[in-house]
């Protein structure tokens, strides 16, 4: 999956707090993800994100000036 800084997941399950969108705050190894309903930041390991993930939203991000 090709999944960025300034995306936004949609999981499958909820957050405990009844959520389901995640913005992406971090990318390596492990993502750290930021719930968009209650605010919690937490790392999750990258095999587990991807498989979660049920939907990538892309960030709009500005074109490099060439």
């Amino acid at each position: 999956m090709d999944i960025r800084v300034g995306d936004t997941l949609e999981f499958k399950k909820q957050h405990p707090c009844g959520g389901k969108l995640f913005s992406v705050l971090r990318v390596g190894m492990d993502f750290k993800l930021k719930c968009q309903s209650c605010g919690r930041e937490f790392m999750l390991p990258r095999a587990k994100a991807e498989k979660a993930a049920k939907k990538v939203i892309k960030s709009v991000q500005p074109e490099a000036p060439t």
